[in-house]
């Protein structure tokens, strides 16, 4: 059985809205949903019912002017016309609507049938809102891009109520470097829920990803992907090696110190005081293996050839003033996963800075952002930031005030 299919040979469509219909309803009164749930529902469902009730409706995040230039600026839009060519003629019938959204959930385009689309609008989906699931609850596109990976949500599978007549497919679209950009959405009737339109809408997405791929400019030199993973990606023009943890640690390490560090030097950045040498010296010896000795000197360790990093380029944005672009660049801490003294500095560093320029900007849009990553979802100066210029987006309200319940109980607890 398929997990990411909505229904399995020979069920009765009808039958299993009724079925999941009352599973729902269960859960929403705090009973555990039954077996027969697909897994990825009931989790979706956990998770939606953490932030919103199921009465909410997705929430107009971007609108006019500055939707407008969003999406001229966003990587999907070089891929639209594809997605046109390619599902175009479903939008087109009158019974499914075409919808893009960024890795955020936000809806970029959304393109049907007029009397599709006003039937659709009624719930919000239209260009702009949010329909990721902490907004909108379960859906395809924002469930897809919480599991990362292609999927279907059928009628009542919906979390929220006002969704649970329409049906979805969704499927997400990476970059070449493999950092999540959004998701390509078709929504219509109960008809949908088939392998034939699960597979032609995955099938659309990875077009898309081929087609970036080939887009992408060859880079004049060694480059290191390191943000938002917790283990590196080495790329020397179209050949990209993924490292082990500790070999990603040393690359990161090197790339910091184009002096060049000595073997102890590193081993305390990797191990503190319970360093080593002998471990050290196997494992840069395995990293010059991989890398290749006309890229890594010894007496001491340096990079001859100092390659370009993700984190680096966000830290020039930064340094010159380029929030949002610094912003857009980064898609996660450096090396999560790490806990070498060295990378941990490091990590902090970034995210410090970021997160300070983020806030000194007192823009809404680039609050809303951090707030979606792993570091801002409990950052209480940055929800406190966001509620006062959004102070009718009840979802941010209520996270709010449950951080301040939260850390004010810690304080007590510590106090005592």
């Amino acid at each position: 059985m398929n997990p990411w299919l909505a229904l399995t040979p020979g069920d009765d469509p009808a039958e299993r809205i009724r079925q999941v219909g009352r599973a729902h309803e269960r859960f929403l009164a705090g009973n555990i949903p039954p077996e027969r749930m697909r897994a990825v529902v009931a989790e979706s469902w956990a998770r939606s019912a953490r932030s919103i009730g199921a009465d909410s409706t997705a929430p107009i995040d971007l609108c006019d002017d500055e939707l407008e230039a969003y999406r001229s600026a966003h990587p999907l839009a070089r891929v639209v016309p594809l997605f046109r060519d390619l599902l175009g003629g479903l939008a087109d019938d009158g019974d499914h609507i075409l919808a893009v959204c960024d890795a955020h959930g936000r809806l970029l385009w959304v393109e049907g049938h007029a009397g599709t689309l006003r039937g659709a609008a009624s719930m919000n989906f239209v260009p702009g809102a949010r329909w990721d699931e902490a907004h909108a609850g379960t859906n395809a596109p924002g469930t897809a891009l919480a599991v990362d990976h292609a999927l279907q949500i059928f009628a009542t599978e919906h979390f929220s109520r006002s969704v649970q007549r329409w049906t979805c497919t969704a499927a997400p679209i990476h970059d070449p470097g493999g950092r999540l950009l959004g998701a390509i959405d078709v929504t219509g009737g109960d008809h949908l829920a088939n392998p034939h339109s699960l597979a032609l809408v995955r099938a659309t997405a990875l077009a898309a990803e081929s087609y970036l791929q080939n887009l992408e400019p060859a880079r004049p030199g060694p480059s290191v992907a390191a943000l938002g993973r917790d283990e590196a990606v080495f790329s020397t023009g179209k050949v990209r090696t993924h490292l082990k943890k500790r070999h990603s640690e040393l690359l990161v390490l090197l790339t910091m110190h184009p002096g060049g560090r000595t073997g102890d030097q590193l081993g305390f950045d990797l191990y503190g005081d319970d360093v080593n040498p002998v471990t050290v010296r196997a494992e840069l010896s395995r990293l010059r293996r991989i890398l290749g000795p006309e890229l890594l000197d010894s007496r001491p360790y340096r990079l001859r050839t100092r390659p370009t990093t993700d984190f680096g380029t966000a830290m020039s944005h930064l340094e010159s003033g380029q929030v949002s672009a610094a912003l857009a660049a980064y898609p996660g801490p450096l090396l999560p996963g790490s806990d070498a003294p060295g990378i941990v500095r490091l990590r902090r560093m970034i995210d410090d800075r970021l997160r300070a320029a983020i806030l000194g900007t007192g823009d809404r849009r680039l609050l809303q952002t951090w707030l979606n990553t792993p570091g801002g979802a409990d950052d209480l100066e940055i929800w406190e930031a966001y509620t006062r210029l959004a102070p009718h987006d009840l979802v941010a309200a209520r996270r709010t005030a449950d951080l301040t319940r939260e850390y004010a109980c810690n304080v007590r607890a510590t106090s005592t």
